[in-house]
């Protein structure tokens, strides 16, 4: 008896899923159990995937739905993790709680780095893994470094067509290869989780407005957020939308709103603000919209990739700023946005939907930037890296880059050798903390 158990946290990973079981990415098997992660901050207080709108148009792909949560309670998916020695244990207990018996087990999770997926592949010790990658972090490298034990269990990573083209980097250390989920198996999926949407306002060809809620991943101050919606607002009302949709990330605070609400009468544009979870594939479908703009959300791509929507993007130049440190995963993801999508400021390139590279030029530029993000675990670039950067590193591209990061690879685009002794000069920071003193000072 073969038993596959498929992880999942969100309702787009599930749908990915179901989209993977229905196009044959998966091997028969004898039950199919989806294990539902509720890996909010307070998964008592925040529904899980199983309790959400459109879910059980998805059930029926399994033949069982059993909660993560309570098998580990009062644990938190997220933060534990089974001790090497209690590893037996609790394949036991699972195996006792969900009856598998003594079948063989086969694993589908999400981001195989972190728990609760690393558990799992630890705890089923020996279970071939399929990883599955719903969003753009799968083109990045892998977030940290996986022990062997799980890595060479891997066999596959599925991933959306979500950049035609593009080789995902995530588990390349492996050999793992990536397999793509057939972009017209996805799209049926979410037609069914559709109709759905009801009590969704009937407006047709608005802008639609993602927000993404950066400030809850110290990525942007609550201001500086605010601040980006009220440009993804001015920016589409100065394309001429008179009607524009804002889908809030289901975290945000009320007063993101209330801020996009006094600009927008300011602007006299009718604004609508929808205040019930839903994909955003699913307003896709129902409202066709004119043109969406984001800052660097996955369903940026979706819209254009998938549905062939016009996009825009805003703000991403000061993410790549602000990211930190360089290693962080979501890097990838605003520099594919950046270097794919047009800015929303280009009234010009957003008309014409102009591609800022192709898909041969963004693959080199990924596979430099996720190098320098982790060049212990993909050392065979270097020698990529070095001539990329020597070729085409300027003013455009160094934004993908940190000169201190480069010097420390020593990388092209670095501070020279000669000048390497200046960060731990003291006189010379000595010399730099005054002159910023007497700056500050005359500009008072």
């Amino acid at each position: 008896m073969t038993t596959q158990i498929f992880q999942a946290s969100t309702l787009y990973g599930t749908a990915t899923l179901a989209a993977a079981l229905d196009s044959g990415c998966f091997r028969p098997a004898d039950r199919r159990i989806l294990l539902v992660c509720n890996n909010a901050a307070t998964p008592e207080t925040t529904p899980a995937l199983d309790e959400m709108p459109g879910f059980e148009r998805l059930r029926d792909r399994f033949d069982d739905v059993v909660s993560y949560n309570e098998a580990i309670f009062p644990f938190h998916p997220g933060g534990w993790a089974p001790r090497g020695d209690d590893l037996p244990l609790w394949e036991r207990y699972l195996r006792h709680e969900w009856r598998l018996g003594t079948d063989d087990v086969e694993l589908a999770v999400e981001s195989i780095q972190v728990n609760p997926s690393l558990a799992l592949a630890q705890i089923f010790t020996g279970a071939p893994v399929t990883v599955y990658a719903d969003g753009l972090m799968s083109y990045g490298p892998t977030r940290n470094k996986i022990d062997p034990l799980v890595g060479t269990r891997v066999d596959r990573v599925l991933h959306l067509d979500l950049v035609p083209g593009l080789q995902p980097l995530l588990l390349t250390e492996f050999g793992v290869s990536g397999e793509i989920v057939p972009t017209a198996a996805f799209t049926k999926v979410l037609a069914e989780l559709a109709p759905l949407g009801d009590e969704l306002p009937g407006i047709e060809e608005p802008a639609l407005l993602l927000g993404q809620y950066l400030s809850a991943l110290d990525i942007l101050t609550a201001e500086q957020e605010e601040n980006l919606h009220v440009r993804m607002l001015k920016g589409a009302v100065g394309l001429g939308h008179t009607k524009v949709v804002f889908k809030p990330h289901p975290s945000a605070p009320a007063r993101f709103t209330r801020s996009l609400e006094e600009e927008a009468e300011k602007l006299k544009v009718e604004l609508t603000v929808l205040d019930t979870p839903v994909l955003a594939e699913v307003l896709y479908q129902r409202m066709r919209p004119a043109l969406v703009v984001g800052c660097f959300s996955t369903a940026l791509l979706t819209a254009s990739a998938l549905y062939g929507l016009p996009v825009a993007r805003v703000g991403t130049e000061l993410l790549l700023e602000r990211l930190t440190p360089y290693e962080n995963s979501n890097r990838i993801p605003v520099t594919l946005v950046d270097a794919l999508l047009p800015d929303l400021s280009d009234k010009t390139a957003v008309a014409e939907q102009r591609q800022g590279m192709d898909v041969e030029s963004l693959g080199s530029l990924v596979r430099a930037v996720g190098f320098a993000m982790q060049p212990k675990i993909l050392p065979r670039l270097r020698v990529e890296t070095e001539g990329w950067l020597a070729k085409n590193l300027d003013e455009r591209t160094l934004r993908y880059f940190k000169r201190k990061r480069l010097t420390s690879l020593a990388l092209p685009g670095g501070v020279p050798a000669q000048l390497s002794f200046i960060p731990r000069n003291a006189t010379v920071r000595r010399v730099a903390r005054k002159a910023r003193s007497l700056r500050r000072a005359v500009r008072r």
